[in-house]
């Protein structure tokens, strides 16, 4: 729809520019002269001069160009212009002879005008083949135009088809996870495992309809992330220390949505352990327009690879921010042996 536009667009800014060439001599000498009777006769013999320009340039910018020059027959493009040409210029090829009163008048010999002859028709050719290089110039053009326009049409589904992926991983991933949260606390208080399937029930809703959107508002986000942590919870013991603040008075601003989830996933999952004191912090703030979100955590080592800030997870959340917020987001993390630190900067989405 829009190369359509920019080719409408296009054309009728050529034609706006070709009648300009054809109207203003008329025009011109009208004004000058103060005589309407010379602006039909200029018209006229504007008309004819450009008639063959106009003919060259239009078969070339409708036809020739897209038909042969772009499909590779460039042969055949060179040999139908050469035609054109020739056609064009048939007559001017067999002048015949130069009358004698005409060489009387002149202060030439007839060798000299045979020259002056060849040369203005050398020119008039010249002119000709300029109107072509025009037309194929104009056209490129508009040919770069429609290839950016389908280039950034095949990027945008790229980066859709890409996004769909990433958050096809990230629910699975999710619901895993908290599944396995329900499941260990049916040994351990079934009353209370019953009043967090329905508290589940809200999350799950959420995470397979609502985070559908490519953005949500981020009161919704909040009171999932609030929600999730508090199912997270229901595996820590009086040795862990859950703290989160949440002060951000634009709820109404849209964010990505199961951005941030990840961070908190990681948080419990290397930073929690049964026997020996652990912490959780989760904080989001506002700092002038930018939204901040950050997750502190306790760190205990873990053997192999499985360690924290690494995974399909944390590539995930990296990658949609690439895609979702180009240049206007922030990541950083800090390991110190004792406390993990990850921080997400989103710029400018809060008003």
């Amino acid at each position: 729809m829009a190369s359509r536009r920019n080719n409408l667009a296009l054309n009728l800014t050529q034609a706006l520019i070709w009648a300009c060439v054809l109207l203003l001599p008329a025009l011109l000498n009208g004004l000058i002269t103060g005589e309407a009777s010379g602006i039909l006769k200029i018209f006229k013999a504007t008309v004819m001069l450009m008639l063959p320009l106009m003919g060259i340039y239009w078969i070339n910018y409708l036809w020739l160009i897209p038909r042969f020059l772009y499909r590779g027959r460039k042969a055949a493009f060179y040999l139908l212009n050469l035609a054109i040409l020739l056609l064009l210029n048939v007559r001017s090829f067999f002048p015949g002879s130069i009358p004698e009163e005409v060489l009387d008048q002149v202060p030439f010999s007839e060798s000299e005008i045979w020259g002056i002859y060849g040369v203005f028709w050398l020119l008039v050719l010249t002119i000709q083949a300029l109107f072509i290089l025009l037309a194929v110039g104009v056209r490129q053009i508009r040919r770069n135009h429609e290839l950016q326009l389908k280039f950034e049409e095949e990027k945008r589904k790229g980066t859709e088809a890409e996004l769909t992926w990433l958050k096809s991983q990230l629910n699975p991933h999710f619901l895993f996870n908290t599944l396995n949260n329900i499941s260990s606390l049916t040994q351990i208080d079934p009353d209370r495992a019953q009043e967090s399937i329905g508290q589940l029930s809200d999350l799950l809703r959420y995470a397979l309809y609502e985070s559908n959107a490519d953005f949500v508002p981020l009161s919704g986000e909040i009171s999932f992330m609030k929600d999730y942590i508090s199912l997270m919870q229901l595996r820590c013991n009086e040795m862990t220390s859950v703290r989160t603040a949440f002060e951000v008075t634009d709820t109404g601003a849209r964010i990505a949505p199961l951005l941030f989830i990840v961070l908190i996933e990681n948080a419990f999952k290397h930073g929690v352990n049964a026997r020996f004191p652990s912490f959780v912090d989760v904080q989001m703030t506002r700092d002038g327009k930018d939204l901040v979100f950050s997750c502190r955590n306790s760190v205990f080592g873990k053997s192999g690879t499985d360690h924290i800030g690494s995974g399909i997870g944390i590539e995930n959340l990296q990658r949609r921010l690439e895609l979702l917020y180009p240049d206007a987001f922030d990541y950083g993390s800090q390991n110190d042996g004792q406390t993990y630190t990850a921080r997400v900067t989103l710029k400018g989405i809060l008003s």
